[in-house]
C-alpha cells in the first residue's frame, strides 16, 4: 500500500465515523467531551410505552378478576371479553 492510499483510507474512515456520530446524536461540547444529544424522540417513546404498559396491566387485572370470580357463567365471561375487545379497539 503506498502512502497516498493510506491517507485516503484514513480520511475515509474518519469521515464515516463523523457521519455515524452525527446520525446517533453524538456532539462535542466546548471542552471536547462527547455528549449524546436527546432530541425528544426518546421521551415521547417512553411516554407511549408507559401508556401501553398501563393499558396491559389493566387488562391483566380484568382477566384475573374474570378468572377468579365466583360467578363463572358463560354470559358474564362473554360480556367481559367483549368489553376488553371494545376497549382495545378504541
Amino acid at each position: 500500500m503506498n502512502p497516498f492510499e493510506m491517507v485516503i483510507g484514513i480520511v475515509l474512515i474518519v469521515s464515516i465515523a463523523g457521519v455515524l456520530k452525527a446520525k446517533y446524536g453524538v456532539r462535542k461540547d466546548q471542552w471536547g467531551n462527547e455528549t449524546h444529544v436527546d432530541d425528544g424522540r426518546s421521551a415521547a417513546e417512553n411516554q407511549r410505552l408507559r401508556g401501553e404498559i398501563a393499558s396491559l396491566k389493566e387488562r391483566i387485572q380484568v382477566l384475573e378478576r374474570v378468572i377468579t370470580d365466583d360467578q363463572t357463567s358463560a354470559s358474564r365471561l362473554d360480556r367481559e371479553i367483549e368489553r376488553l375487545r371494545d376497549k382495545n379497539n378504541v
